[in-house]
């Protein structure tokens, strides 16, 4: 008999094993080369699919309204966190992870080390790659230290992250508009500048510092785009996550390459588990993770796993439709298939979630707002909402959550009927 999931309810509750697997801005638009499909409904999915099958798919607005559509503001709402209430600004979540302790008084920057084109006054350069050729930790520590060495001034200090992505922070700073850089590639960055007289200098004088840098002339050598400028966004000050087990009653474990899910997992004080090779591009671990995730809930005891794959983000940021298309097809057959093998030869009963944050259209090549499609599969029942797991199917349904932080209280079995009619 199909249970309808507004009224189930488990006995053994306390038993039960969830697991999130988000595919970062894997939601995108039909495309003329794909014959009218987007990415997530061309790509080969069986294992998604099959979930679909049993499972309950529907939209969910991750966005709220009148704020960025971001990675940080969309993975808070999903970890079931209102980002209207406990969001500050990005960089200060990568600060948690990189170990900052900030001060109340500190503002907290992103600075990618970015590709410019190199013709020209600075004003009049182009922003090539935000994430110059996903350049490796090892390589931008070096090019960030030469940065540091020149352009570390009294009240602003620079810190190491992961592959492209490093920190300022800025003592007695302001939170101050920035651009996001790969919101404006292949634009003239002039107008993108900090107005910030400092910042802006400082992005400036950068270009001077790496673009004939030994490393560079070598990325170059290679083919690969010269990390030749740093570039600052997301300001924000010191942020106050509540804990992730006090709110929902689950120890949690957090599986991510990326600075801002493993800061997002310090502040909820949520495990994090730092997966050898793992670096947040296309050719990442993905075995590793999906045994991190196992381990974590049938050895060490977790109740809850988030699995953060930024793939199909980057590969959307980079315009790049079939590296997309391959991103969302190793999720599944690389991450969701060997962990849904392993919960069900463990005999544990478990729900799964499996969603985007945000959509990042290749045609655009950044974040939109729109609605994400997501899935829950419950391995406990049969809940028949959809034949498969993508966006058209998610629009059929006819269930979108409007608040999408309350999509975990669903997931969780928390809270129940607050789905409502697309036609509504």
């Amino acid at each position: 008999m199909c249970i309808a999931p507004q009224t189930f309810r488990s006995r053994n509750e306390e038993y039960m094993k969830y697991i999130v697997v988000l595919g970062d801005g894997m939601a995108d638009e039909p495309m003329e080369a794909l014959g009218g499909k987007t990415p997530l409904m061309y790509a080969d999915t069986p294992v998604m699919d099959l979930l679909a099958k049993t499972g309950e798919v529907g939209l969910v607005k991750t966005i709220p309204e009148g704020m960025k559509p971001g990675s940080d503001t969309a993975n808070l709402a999903v970890l079931g966190y209102n980002p209207r209430k406990y969001y500050t600004g990005r960089s200060p979540l990568e600060a948690l992870s990189i170990g900052v302790d900030m001060n109340a008084t500190d503002i907290a920057i992103r600075c990618n080390i970015v590709t410019v084109s190199e013709e020209g006054e600075y004003e009049e350069k182009t922003m090539i790659d935000h994430s110059s050729s996903e350049i490796s930790t090892e390589d931008a520590a070096v090019l960030l230290e030469a940065v540091r060495k020149q352009l570390e001034w009294e009240g602003y200090h620079f810190f190491v992250g992961t592959s492209y992505r490093h920190l300022l922070i800025w003592n007695r700073g302001n939170v101050v508009e920035l651009t996001p850089p790969h919101d404006i590639l292949e634009r003239t960055i002039g107008e993108y500048l900090p107005a910030d007289p400092v910042l802006r200098e400082m992005q400036k004088r950068s270009f001077a510092i790496l673009n004939h840098h030994p490393i560079n002339a070598a990325r170059a050598a290679k083919g690969l785009h010269k990390a030749n400028s740093i570039w600052f966004w997301g300001a924000g000050t010191k942020p106050g996550i509540s804990s992730f087990e006090e709110k929902n009653g689950k120890k949690g474990t957090m599986i991510s390459a990326v600075d801002l899910l493993k800061g997002i997992a310090v502040g909820a004080g949520m495990e994090r588990v730092d997966v050898p090779g793992a670096n947040g591009g296309l050719e990442t671990n993905y075995e590793g993770k999906a045994q991190a995730a196992v381990k974590a809930l049938l050895e060490d005891n977790r109740d809850f796993v988030y699995i953060h794959l930024e793939a199909p983000d980057e590969m959307g940021h980079q315009g790049s439709l079939e590296r997309k298309v391959k991103a969302i097809e190793y999720l599944d057959s690389r991450i969701i298939a060997p962990v849904k093998a392993a919960m069900d030869a463990s005999g544990e009963e478990y729900r799964m979630l499996v969603m985007p944050d945000h959509p990042t259209p290749v045609r655009l090549r950044t974040h939109t707002s729109n609605p994400v499609p997501y899935l829950i599969y419950d391995s406990r029942r049969d809940i028949h909402t959809a034949n498969a797991y993508n966006e058209a199917e998610a629009e059929n349904s006819g269930i979108q959550i409007e608040e999408g932080y309350t999509l975990m209280d669903r997931f969780l079995e928390k809270q129940i009927g607050n789905e409502t009619p697309l036609n509504s």
